[in-house]
């Protein structure tokens, strides 16, 4: 019977999503394998860039600077959490990282749906982008978690 060793001891690259994934080759190094490879966390980098951007762009007011903290906050906390995950010491506790991901990316989505709705704000150039891309971003997130829980029984 193989023994089980703690995810610490074997780190995972981003976790698998449909096509998307990569093949351990040796001592933490890896390659694609046939399908194309996905890197979720260059995908959270970008995303945290067009909130950091979308922040600065808002109005120096009380309103906007009350709005871009909470955007700034929520909006860029999924690229660290994301680094959690992938540091997760038990199945349980990856579960509960991808989790805290979900929850921070609705946070922000609540949030630029505010900004989109509140006209002296102004639709800043990148609003839509970033609106799209935190909806693609919870899906991706939803799905992880889902996957992983079936994986889980």
């Amino acid at each position: 019977m193989k023994k089980k060793t703690p995810n610490a001891q074997h780190p995972t690259s981003n976790i698998e999503f449909g096509n998307w994934r990569l093949a351990e080759v040796s001592d933490g190094e890896y390659a694609p394998t046939s399908k194309p490879t996905y890197d979720l966390e260059d995908k959270l980098l970008e995303f945290a860039a067009k909130i950091v951007e979308l922040t600065e762009s808002l109005p120096n007011t009380r309103a906007g600077n009350h709005i871009a903290g909470q955007l700034l906050r929520c909006g860029t906390s999924s690229l660290s959490n994301h680094g959690e995950v992938e540091a997760a010491e038990s199945r349980r506790d990856f579960l509960h990282k991808l989790r805290i991901c979900l929850k921070e990316l609705r946070e922000t989505k609540r949030w630029l749906r505010l900004v989109g709705r509140v006209k002296k704000l102004g639709a800043p150039a990148n609003f839509s982008s970033c609106l799209n891309e935190v909806d693609e971003l919870i899906r991706i997130f939803v799905a992880s978690i889902r996957t992983a829980e079936r994986n889980a029984k």
